[in-house]
């Protein structure tokens, strides 16, 4: 029976060299991008405190989206037609 290969010690494979890269890489070369456009949202610490995990904000929030769509006022969307007096 064959023995299983050891992994290498070294953590980072070959192709994972810094070296190997062109150009020096960034740290948080998109962090603007993902604070500016992301769907991340940062909760207040007094409302985190509320809700005891990710579930349960997403189903208070469901609940008030459907409760505010229940009580709001239909819209028009078709324009009213006028009458031709004469």
């Amino acid at each position: 029976m064959k023995k299983a290969r050891q992994p290498e010690r070294d953590e980072l494979r070959r192709e994972y060299r810094l070296s190997d890269f062109r150009r020096p890489l960034v740290r948080g070369k998109y962090a603007r991008r993902l604070r500016e456009a992301s769907n991340i949202v940062v909760l207040k610490p007094e409302v985190a405190e509320a809700f005891p995990n990710e579930e349960a904000v997403n189903n208070a929030l469901l609940s008030l989206v459907k409760l505010a769509r229940a009580t709001a006022r239909p819209t028009r969307r078709t324009p009213r037609r006028t009458v031709a007096r004469g």
